[in-house]
């Protein structure tokens, strides 16, 4: 008998170790839940940030007046901060396109287009840019360029051009967690380009919250 329960047990261990998979054979990343950050990320945290001159001074000033932030005033935060902020998100995922759907802040969704486009010879800077994607084995390669240069790169206060060039990879490595890395280019404001990370927890079952940004800051 205590072999029998001891099986199943380790059966039910088992399945809740799987990466979940959809019909076509690639990664499930949504599911019923959302994803929050295992940590809240500063992109900087053991990377030798390759800053310019004037990057460098206008993070240092960023972390100075933390007040500037426009994700007070309940604007888009912008990529790839909007992955690593203490808000739930759900992914949905189609042939064709897959949806990053968050709850907090300006209450805003992604598009990555997986239809095989590209990108926009000319795309018109806005928030969370112009993103298309492809898989490579078990992981999601999203690239995304046409950013406008008023967001950060994350709390921390990392600062962007518009020549702003993010590559990520989300690879959901077991039922619950996802590993997200992703590459910085920028030659507007850093030397080089450079690679931070951070993990993302599933939580079953939980749903996104009606969410309501209100600007109370005065102009």
């Amino acid at each position: 008998m205590k072999f029998c329960f001891l099986f199943a047990a380790l059966v039910v261990m088992h399945a809740q170790a799987q990466a979940p998979r959809l019909p076509d054979g690639h990664s499930d990343l949504g599911g019923d839940g959302v994803w929050l950050p295992a940590q809240l990320a500063d992109l900087g945290s053991n990377v030798n940030v390759p800053f310019q001159g004037w990057a460098r001074a206008k993070f240092q000033a960023n972390q100075a007046t933390p007040q500037s932030d426009l994700d007070l005033r309940c604007l888009p935060p912008g990529v790839p901060r909007i992955m690593l902020m203490a808000r739930p998100l759900e992914i949905v995922q189609t042939p064709e396109r897959i949806l990053f759907v968050y709850e907090g802040g300006a209450h805003v969704f992604r598009e990555v287009w997986m239809d095989g486009r590209a990108h926009p010879k000319d795309p018109n800077p806005d928030w969370l840019g112009h993103s298309i994607g492809h898989w490579e084995g078990d992981t999601l390669v999203v690239d995304s360029v046409g950013f406008n240069d008023k967001t950060w790169l994350d709390d921390a206060g990392h600062p962007h051009t518009e020549r702003l060039h993010v590559i990520e990879r989300f690879t959901r490595t077991d039922a619950l967690t996802m590993k997200y890395d992703v590459v910085i280019d920028d030659r507007g404001a850093y030397v080089r380009s450079w690679t931070s990370g951070n993990s993302l927890s599933f939580r079953p079952g939980e749903k996104l919250a009606e969410d309501i940004c209100l600007d109370k800051i005065s102009k």
